[in-house]
């Protein structure tokens, strides 16, 4: 009966700690617009653009932002230990100190992971190698390290015209964490991603609309983005923009000419 005791009371101690490794109690941000569906099976509407990503282009997109910046980094609340039970993360956040980062980093590659996007089986799969430091009362700064299978799920919103994304966590593999707790590392990791990252803005207005000068017409020709639909094929992604067109006379965006240099 002892033994079986003390199993239980380091079950719920190894819990309760890994229930405070990164946020506290989960909570998700919404994400504005709808979900981004799959092209209509007949075809796509008049007026649609389709743009082409595949894996090396996300590979060197991700390559650059390593080598030539700052590793991603999102600060985690320190936890306060005269509270070990609030769970409402306004409640836990304290003032970092005794030299802990707190903080969780995106690694380019680690636990036998390397960070990227997988275009497969439908879906924009996102492999993650991290590591990081967290507080944890009473046992003071700990190092972990280990990686995440997530994916994107895309969102179009038209009013804003901005095409946005939101990371969902799968699965999470803290080194040197018992597999027991593996589910709740993975509520909090996604916990610690939806107050610090998602949404995740891709596209934004400028980018989405044209805007294309026809000075023998007096006039732009402008084109605001209505739907947005994705499919993922041959490891490729596939992004369908339908636009709504309209003229806009006497209105220009080409830079004014040069003036040539006087002889």
């Amino acid at each position: 009966m002892r033994y079986i005791l003390t199993l239980l009371l380091g079950a719920i101690i190894g819990g309760a700690l890994v229930w405070f490794f990164f946020l506290g109690a989960p909570r998700m941000k919404p994400v504005a617009g709808t979900p981004v569906r799959a092209p209509e099976p007949g075809g796509d509407p008049p007026g649609t653009a389709v743009l082409t990503l595949d894996e090396q282009f996300f590979a060197t997109l991700l390559g650059t932002m390593f080598k030539d910046l700052d590793a991603p980094t999102f600060k985690l609340a320190a936890l306060d230990p005269s509270d070990p039970f609030a769970l409402d993360g306004a409640r836990i956040l304290r003032t970092q100190g005794g030299g802990c980062q707190n903080q969780l980093v995106i690694a380019p590659e680690g636990s036998g992971v390397q960070t990227g996007v997988r275009l497969q089986d439908g879906r924009i799969n996102v492999p993650l190698a991290f590591n990081g430091s967290r507080d944890i009362p009473f046992l003071g700064c700990q190092q972990f390290r280990g990686a995440a299978q997530a994916n994107i799920q895309l969102n179009f919103d038209a009013a804003a015209q901005t095409l946005s994304g939101r990371i969902n966590v799968e699965g999470v593999n803290v080194e040197n964490v018992a597999p027991a707790f593996s589910g709740l590392v993975t509520q909090f990791v996604q916990n610690a991603i939806d107050q610090r990252v998602n949404p995740l803005t891709i596209l934004r207005g400028q980018q989405l609309g044209l805007s294309i000068p026809m000075q023998n017409s007096n006039g732009t020709v402008r084109a605001r983005a209505r739907d947005v639909r994705s499919e993922v094929k041959d490891g490729k992604l596939h992004l369908h923009v339908t636009y709504d067109f309209g003229g806009v006379r006497g209105a220009s965006d080409a830079p004014p000419a040069s003036t040539p240099p006087a002889s």
